[in-house]
């Protein structure tokens, strides 16, 4: 073969190669996708083609022509990953979009207190807020505790509607009244110490600055209802003030006035009588607690619905003060019984006397209807919880054991020096003794209650004072045995409410 021959020929087969090549690469181009899926499809476990072969004649054919099969899963994998970001990216953009539209539907803008230049989103039940983290931060308050901590590279809470701080355990409306006192102006903030103050406004204040830690902002309305309870007249009692008039004037010491407001108005003060004293517990005010405290003691003398209220409440906030005084005024004033059960399984008849003991309030088929707890039924009785019925009965158990106890003996008091060298002390003892018995024994006294021990000892002291010069004891020794009676009747308020502890939480039971 001559050499032009030769180089014609390799020009030819080059060409031809390079022909070759050119298409390969084209077909392998346009079928690599196509690969793919055939390989993917082929992957599974249902396919009982062989796939091994093909591809090891495809690699034959390849290195023929001088090429590597590079087709490998990484190369795939490379050509789907930016596809399958691309829609990662739509799909959260969608679910941001769709929270949005969502959020949007479901919460509602406040109409006040959505400042469009605010900087914090807060979420109150349904309603949105967006105020200032400037004016939340202030008075070393909880927003400034969390505003102060890192927040990470997460999307901030606060920072839009669709992702809010959401608050807890608020209404709207009380969250609302808590941002007033936050941006109100001084003009605005004069009406809480007129006539015309809102009180339900006032308790909302205080007890949201309570819960977020704004302390100069809770003391301002504490004291604010401080000034509004003391206000002459006052203006949560109404109506009762005339029937506390009316009972301080009563001749007999455990008589009952009839307060002249209706259930309806009882029914608000016994509302506002428990908020403020929940409020002022809470908050630890001693001073607006000592004057709630003060305020329903005395109307436990109008109705025994308020010496229930005192009750329950002194049970639940364990209120020292007031739980002796207010068992003691339900045993003296009301017939109890425990709270009705009926059962909706049994017939009615079987059901009835079941509850005959304890209620007479039935429909028009004869059932006992449920009663609430501090109700009172068709045959005048208090309804009580058990545990309630519990500790009236301990009490009236240990305070009729402790007169007991006192009319057996006469109190104990020391006589003075002069007594014995000047008189005869056994003849002022005897004189001490002969008074005890005859008024602790007296009908005054009798007509009381026998658990009505201060009662009885108050009555005692009056006689003492009656008494004075007419006894045959030493000035100093009559002084002496007053002061015993006082001492006595000290120590039985003191020890009321252990008096109406339950059974078995008593030291002497």
């Amino acid at each position: 073969m001559s050499d032009a021959s030769s180089k014609s020929s390799y020009s030819n087969g080059a060409a031809s190669t390079s022909t070759a090549t050119s298409r390969t690469s084209q077909v392998a181009a346009q079928t690599r996708p196509q690969t793919h899926r055939k390989r993917v499809r082929s992957d599974s476990a249902d396919s009982p083609r062989d796939t091994h072969r093909p591809r090891e004649k495809n690699q034959k054919m390849f290195k023929a022509h001088g090429f590597e099969d590079t087709d490998t899963d990484t190369e795939m994998d490379a050509i789907i990953e930016p596809a399958s970001a691309s829609t990662s990216n739509l799909v959260t953009e969608g679910k941001e979009k769709g929270k949005e539209r969502e959020t949007a539907k479901t919460f509602v803008r406040d109409e006040r207190y959505y400042f469009e230049d605010g900087s914090c989103v807060l979420l109150v039940q349904d309603t949105l807020f967006n105020v200032h983290r400037s004016i939340l931060s202030n008075d070393s308050s909880s927003f400034s505790t969390m505003f102060s901590l890192p927040q990470g590279g997460q999307d901030v809470e606060g920072r839009s509607d669709a992702n809010p701080i959401v608050l807890i355990g608020d209404t709207p409306e009380e969250f609302r009244h808590f941002i007033w006192a936050l941006y109100a102006l001084p003009h605005e903030l004069k009406i809480v110490t007129s006539p015309h103050a809102n009180l339900l406004q006032l308790i909302d204040i205080a007890r949201v600055s309570n819960k977020y830690s704004f302390k100069s902002l809770e003391t301002w309305a504490l004291d604010a209802i401080q000034e509004y309870v003391n206000r002459k007249p006052s203006p949560i009692l109404g109506g009762t003030e005339q029937a506390l008039s009316f009972n301080s004037n009563l001749a007999t010491p455990n008589a009952t006035a009839k307060s002249p407001e209706d259930p309806a108005a009882q029914n608000e003060t016994a509302d506002q009588l428990t908020r403020l004293i929940r409020l002022a517990q809470l908050c630890q005010h001693e001073r607006l607690l000592s004057t709630m405290i003060n305020l329903l003691r005395q109307l436990m003398s109008t109705s025994v619905r308020y010496a229930y209220l005192a009750m329950t409440l002194a049970d639940e906030l364990d209120l020292r003060t007031l739980r002796g005084a207010a068992y003691l005024e339900v045993m003296q004033k009301a017939v109890v019984v425990k709270k009705v059960r009926v059962d909706v399984l049994k017939p009615a008849a079987d059901t009835a006397s079941h509850n005959n003991s304890s209620s007479s309030l039935v429909d028009s088929s004869g059932t006992p209807l449920p009663q609430e707890e501090g109700s009172i039924d068709a045959s005048g009785r208090l309804i009580v919880t058990r545990a309630q019925q519990l500790r009236l009965l301990a009490g009236y158990y240990r305070l009729t054991s402790v007169w007991d106890k006192l009319r057996r003996e006469p109190l104990p008091f020391e006589h003075s020096h002069a007594c014995g060298a000047t008189w005869h002390q056994q003849g002022c003892t005897q004189s001490w003794l002969e008074f005890w018995k005859e008024k602790t024994r007296s009908d005054g006294v009798m007509n009381l209650g026998m658990a009505d021990v201060l009662g009885r000892l108050k009555l005692v002291q009056k006689e003492y004072d009656r008494w004075g010069s007419a006894t045959y004891m030493h000035h100093d020794c009559r002084l002496g045995a007053k002061r015993a009676i006082g001492d006595v009747i000290k120590r039985v308020e003191e020890a009321l409410p252990d008096y109406f502890a339950e059974p078995g939480e008593f030291e002497d039971d």
